[in-house]
This record gives C-alpha cells, sequence and structure tokens, in this order.
C-alpha cells in the first residue's frame, strides 16, 4: 500500500539539503531561500540573528496569505530576534524556528495537507 501524499504536479516541494544548498522542485541552489507552494526565491539574509522584520517582506505579500513560516535556522533551531516575530504576529503569521532539515520535512508535509505555508531556509 502507497501512502504517500498525492502532490500536484505543479507545486514546489523540498527534494533535498546539504552542503551549503538547498533543492527545490529538482534545483539546487546555493544560500538562503524562501519557498512557497508555487515558487522559490533568493533570499538576501546574512543569518539568523541579523533577521529583521523586513526581511520577511516577500512572505507578508505572498498572496494568498502565508499562514505558517518556517524558518530553517541551519545546523540547529535558533530564536530569531524578537522585535521579528512581535512584528509578525498582526499579520497573523506563526514563525516556528528549527533547524533546516526539520523545516524541509514539515514544509513538504504541510505543503501536501494545501496548507499555507512557507519555509524560509538558510542551507546547512
Amino acid at each position: 500500500m502507497d501512502i504517500t501524499p498525492l502532490i500536484p504536479h505543479d507545486r514546489f516541494i523540498i527534494d533535498g539539503y546539504g552542503e551549503g544548498q538547498i533543492s527545490v522542485a529538482g534545483t539546487w541552489r546555493s544560500g538562503p531561500v524562501i519557498v512557497f507552494p508555487h515558487r522559490a526565491l533568493d533570499w538576501e539574509v546574512d543569518g539568523v540573528a541579523s533577521l529583521t522584520p523586513d526581511s520577511f517582506r516577500p512572505v507578508l505579500e505572498e498572496q494568498p496569505k502565508v499562514e505558517v513560516l518556517l524558518l530553517g535556522c541551519g545546523p540547529r533551531a535558533i530564536l530569531p530576534p524578537p522585535e521579528v516575530r512581535r512584528a509578525l504576529r498582526p499579520y497573523g503569521l506563526t514563525l516556528e524556528p528549527m533547524d533546516t532539515g526539520a523545516a524541509c520535512r514539515t514544509y513538504n508535509v504541510l505543503m501536501a495537507e494545501g496548507r499555507r505555508v512557507a519555509a524560509a531556509l538558510f542551507p546547512v
């Protein structure tokens, strides 16, 4: 019995990560990336500690509105600056920091369930 969720062919799944890269929809990308169900963007940021509310502008502008934002922090989970979390709350956006591997796996599951999810990922 196959229990793999049926994912529409036009969705962007995360199919791999490692050695400073993340594979999204079959394409390896170097450096940080933001992944949405229908597209992926290079993310011009330096690290979790340097994140600002403006770092998440592409997520806040996405339509339909993102409900869950997974933050893949690299090899281990790191809390972003408190002002980032406070700034995202009024948008109804839940920010979930975790290691990048967990963020990739969680994104794929939530996206397959049809959730409005995005993943902002730092490579490991």
